[in-house]
């Protein structure tokens, strides 16, 4: 049985407050990933995805920028407690271009690996430990979340019904 959570985001303001509370289940105390972890975000073209990603970052400490690794393809942050690496997949052509990228140095065991556009590195990337997809619902954002089944138990009792306060854009 697959454990999927649906959240909504109103705005913005929203989107970034369930990034914050993402980052809490994955890399706080106990968190999921603390030892690691894949999470891979979907979504269509200004879905947010970037805009989660920051209010996880804002939330587990990051005080610089936070922008869309589109261009750079990789955007490393450096936390306490936590190695986090954002990629966007949006650009490249072939998935074997990953190897370029450096993956399997980033797919560690110590490092949380957010990834936009996963599909574009099918076959490369191995199966995600969490499966973020966004979608444009009623002016606002709909968020499901699909943890693999190691962490379906632990997600669910850790993902709160709403997400508390938003981080600083």
């Amino acid at each position: 049985m697959i454990a999927i959570s649906e959240r909504f985001a109103a705005d913005e303001r929203a989107q970034r407050a369930w990034g914050a509370a993402l980052g809490r289940v994955l890399c706080g105390e106990d968190g999921l990933a603390r030892a690691g972890g894949l999470v891979f975000l979907e979504g269509d073209l200004g879905a947010g995805k970037t805009t989660l990603v920051r209010g996880l970052l804002r939330g587990l400490g990051h005080q610089g920028p936070v922008r869309s690794p589109t261009y750079t393809l990789v955007e490393s942050f450096e936390l306490p407690g936590a190695l986090v690496h954002h990629l966007d997949l949006y650009r490249i052509a072939d998935p074997e271009e990953l190897e370029y990228l450096g993956i399997r140095d980033l797919l560690d065991d110590a490092s949380l690996v957010l990834v936009e556009w996963p599909e574009r590195g099918a076959g490369v990337l191995p199966a995600p430990d969490l499966e973020v997809a966004i979608a444009h619902r009623d002016g606002g954002r709909s968020l499901r979340f699909e943890p693999a089944a190691a962490w379906q138990a632990a997600f669910a009792a850790r993902l709160p019904q709403t997400p508390g306060p938003a981080p600083a854009p």
